[in-house]
């Protein structure tokens, strides 16, 4: 995607972990239709922008910049996108994500605009012609939006503009971002393990499958017959597959967690889907991640959710407070990853 940043380097050499090697051309034979060439590079739509070598780059940049953050300003990073602006687009309302990146660019020493979304995301002008002019005024747009094809249309209609997807109805990107991260320092090498998403094959299902892959882990992915993960995903995951990693899908989700390293699981009815909360409450039923669930993985599991969490739904507060929850840890690796992120988007 994009070769490691000086930021990066710097950070490393204060006692980090060596960042990987720069991704050749070679490397990216095959543009992901997430991008495509002209926004190869450029943007973070989906996971599949990534090479296994850029996401690993960002997890290892992110560690150091964790670890570094106690420097404040004596931090190598604090001025890396100084004089940079970016633009937050959000059509859907966010905690973790809208903190966490307005804190990311400020500790980067950049800055940010938030115009209200009624205007700046296509509804009295095209997409087209929004970002035509924002890219005159800022670097590049961090979006929280429905569709997915509307991230790409802001940033084919651009030549220099640099998009990141916050979330759409179709891919969660930056979620899956901490979500390796918390795997990481939870088990260090990831390869070989597996883990058990229950629930809804929705965005963050298909976001963690693409990244897990990547890091050679096995994905079981649990939900009721007509909520499963769209069947496309499962090509870009065979093909950003590493150590032998797999995609396996059940409706049983006893079956989908047996033995497995890790469960995760996100709330049963997203934002848009409302008029299905009945509906989805019934179906999902058999779904909840309990202590009852949990006792059919490994004895040292631990259990995800990307949060908001739905208590009494698709987990219970047995499992949500319990020391095998690291669900929090993943809303802190927000911040260092989106940061990482910025750091290999824009910093020159």
């Amino acid at each position: 995607m994009t070769k490691p940043v000086a930021g990066a380097r710097a950070s490393a050499a204060g006692g980090a972990s060596p960042a990987p090697p720069d991704v050749g051309a070679s490397e990216r034979e095959g543009v992901r239709a997430a991008g495509g060439s002209a926004l190869e590079g450029r943007c973070y739509l989906s996971v599949l922008d990534f090479q296994p070598a850029d996401l690993e780059h960002n997890l290892a940049l992110a560690g150091a910049l964790k670890r570094d953050r106690h420097l404040g300003r004596e931090a190598a990073t604090s001025a890396a996108l100084e004089g940079t602006y970016l633009a937050l687009l959000f059509e859907k309302p966010s905690l973790r994500t809208r903190s966490t990146f307005e804190i990311a660019i400020r500790e980067l020493g950049g800055d940010f605009i938030d115009p209200d979304a009624d205007v700046a995301l296509g509804k009295r002008e095209s997409l087209a012609d929004v970002g035509r002019s924002l890219e005159r005024w800022v670097a590049g747009a961090v979006v929280r939006t429905y569709a997915q094809r509307r991230l790409q249309d802001l940033a084919l209609a651009t030549t220099d503009f640099r998009v990141i997807n916050a979330l759409s109805d179709e891919e969660h990107p930056c979620q899956a971002l901490a979500d390796c991260l918390t795997l990481k320092e939870r088990w260090g090498d990831t390869r070989g393990r597996t883990v058990a998403f229950v629930g809804d094959g929705g965005n963050v299902a298909t976001s963690f499958a693409q990244a897990a892959a990547m890091l050679g882990i096995t994905v079981h992915i649990a939900s009721p017959e007509g909520f499963e993960l769209p069947a496309s995903v499962d090509a870009g995951v065979a093909d950003a597959a590493c150590g032998g990693a797999e995609l396996r899908r059940f409706h049983d989700p006893v079956a989908a967690v047996r033995d497995v390293d890790a469960v995760y699981t996100d709330v049963w009815t997203s934002m848009g889907r409302e008029a299905e909360v009945a509906l989805r409450r019934c179906l999902f039923g058999p779904y909840q991640v309990n202590d009852a669930l949990m006792a059919h993985a490994k004895p040292d599991a631990c259990f995800l959710h990307c949060l908001p969490a739905h208590r009494g739904e698709e987990v219970t507060d047995s499992v949500m407070d319990s020391a095998a929850s690291v669900v929090f840890d993943q809303a802190e690796n927000r911040l260092h990853t989106q940061k990482a992120l910025l750091l290999m988007l824009f910093e020159d």
